[in-house]
């Protein structure tokens, strides 16, 4: 009897660890599938994508959505934006994480006078401007959120143009089973 129940526990981990394997692999799939389908509809934009474990990272330098020192969504935003949202509104399991940066350069009286005092506002509120607009193009609103990161996690030095440049960026993070 104790033999019996002790192979029939075993048995039963084993099977766990199968399924567990099966949706590791199979939420991998998801999102190997959606990391495809987003290279394909960026090939040649301004765009990086990048596959890292259990997450799939988009990343959009500022100047293809915002005017230049400005947090509202332009014309071209229009054309980007719609590209990823064909791929995000069909999740309904993976977060969608909406990360908004900026350099170090301090805020101008340009936006103080719109409230934004400080890069964390500004980057808050690009952030906000992108998770609005896919919300609007039929991404779960359940599913996805937007992060302000200010000056936060540079990618280059602030010390050179180029280095602030690459800095003011949205990351577009898929985080989940890829379904």
């Amino acid at each position: 009897m104790y033999l019996s129940k002790r192979i029939t526990l075993a048995a039963s981990l084993c099977l766990m660890g199968l399924l567990t394997a099966c949706v590791t692999q199979q939420s991998y799939n998801s999102l190997d599938q959606a990391y495809s389908q987003l290279q394909q509809a960026y090939q040649g934009d301004e765009v990086e994508i990048r596959q890292l474990q259990g997450e799939l990272k988009i990343t959009i330098k500022d100047k293809i959505l915002f005017p230049e020192g400005g947090f509202k969504l332009d014309s071209k935003a229009d054309q980007v934006l719609k590209k990823m949202a064909p791929t995000l509104s069909g999740f309904k399991n993976t977060k969608v994480v909406v990360r908004g940066y900026t350099d170090d350069v301090g805020i101008g009286p340009q936006l103080r006078n719109q409230g934004i005092t400080t890069n964390l506002d500004l980057s808050s509120k690009r952030a906000d401007n992108v998770v609005d607009y896919l919300i609007r193009q039929g991404v779960d609103k359940n599913l996805i959120s937007a992060q302000g990161m200010g000056d936060t996690n540079p990618v280059a030095s602030n010390a050179t143009p180029d280095g602030r440049a690459q800095n003011r960026r949205i990351e577009v993070a898929l985080i989940g089973p890829g379904n």
